[in-house]
């Protein structure tokens, strides 16, 4: 574990001399893919998301593909598709043309301006690791990991997706302007005569080794309790809290609570801890549970945010 977690302190360090400013996000989808899970990153058009799926991919010796959603994307230009062939003596045979999905790392640029046929497609793929197509059965690589971006801003021409999608994501990231200092580095560095190329520092089979340490990490009855209560409290049906009761539509799933789990897992192991604390909890309460909870019509008329109900829920763990 020690000597994992000098090495994913590389990774970052590595990819921080790319991406400037956004040290929350590539430690969250660091922790995403150390949890074996997929990743979607919102934020405005600008904030390096594209370049950041491309570093990852780069540093940790992933195969990495990239998908550039549009509505007329078809699920046959994801998964891959049969074509007839013909060979020299004349017979005639289907051969299956594999897609952009057979990669470990793929990259689904605004994924909500896919169909919802391609999306179902996709998050399919994404849920079973394995396609099937003219009835054969396709094992996808390993690992396989998606991160998918969406523009919070225009929402004209999209096709948001269903909740029970959005929950195959481990986490949802949010990704932020950068500080004045970031920014003002970013300007000098990437506008000059050479760019700087990130360096591999793990391999695949490293990554694989790394997913299944941390599920043997272990985990104290205190943090299993915390996510528990955390996970219960927002749910409108059973929480005590009047906010939650009031604002939301539906609250997390167990899916949360093993998200949860995993994360908290993979946090303590980059930060060269030998077990999680109820702090990784609450400090992946928002990326865990904002994608798995949904505001009633009447909180989002009186303006309330998702983010000041996820607080309310985080301070019950102190």
């Amino acid at each position: 574990m020690e000597t994992l977690s000098r090495r994913l302190g590389q990774v970052r360090n590595n990819i921080g001399q790319i991406i400037f400013g956004q040290e929350e996000t590539v430690e969250q989808s660091l922790i995403s893919l150390l949890g074996g899970g997929h990743v979607l990153l919102v934020g405005v058009p600008g904030l390096a998301k594209t370049r950041l799926v491309d570093c990852l991919g780069k540093v940790l010796g992933l195969d990495a593909k990239r998908v550039q959603c549009t509505p007329d994307l078809m699920p046959a230009d994801i998964i891959g598709s049969e074509v007839l062939e013909e060979s020299d003596s004349g017979k005639r045979a289907f051969r299956f043309i594999k897609g952009p999905v057979f990669s470990q790392l793929l990259m689904a640029d605004e994924i909500n301006r896919a169909s919802p046929r391609t999306q179902s497609a996709l998050l399919q793929a994404m849920q079973e690791h394995k396609v099937s197509v003219g009835g054969q059965t396709h094992a996808l690589p390993q690992p396989f990991h998606v991160l998918a971006t969406q523009n919070p801003l225009e929402q004209e021409g999209t096709y948001p997706l269903p909740e029970a999608q959005l929950d195959r994501f481990l986490l949802q990231i949010d990704v932020h302007y950068p500080s004045v200092e970031a920014e003002r580095q970013m300007l000098i560095v990437t506008t000059g005569a050479a760019d700087a190329e990130p360096e591999t520092v793990l391999s695949a089979a490293e990554l694989m080794a790394a997913q299944r340490l941390v599920r043997r990490i272990p985990v104290g009855d205190k943090v299993v309790e915390a996510i528990l209560r955390l996970v219960r409290a927002g749910r409108p049906e059973t929480s005590e809290i009047d906010a939650v009761k009031s604002s939301l539509a539906w609250g997390p799933g167990p899916r949360a609570g093993q998200a949860l789990m995993l994360a908290s897992r993979a946090r303590a192991l980059m930060q060269g801890r030998f077990s999680p604390s109820i702090d990784d909890v609450a400090a992946l309460a928002h990326p865990v549970l904002r994608h798995r909870v949904a505001l009633n019509y009447g909180a989002r008329a009186e303006g309330v945010t998702l983010g000041g109900i996820i607080d309310k829920l985080t301070e019950q763990l102190n």
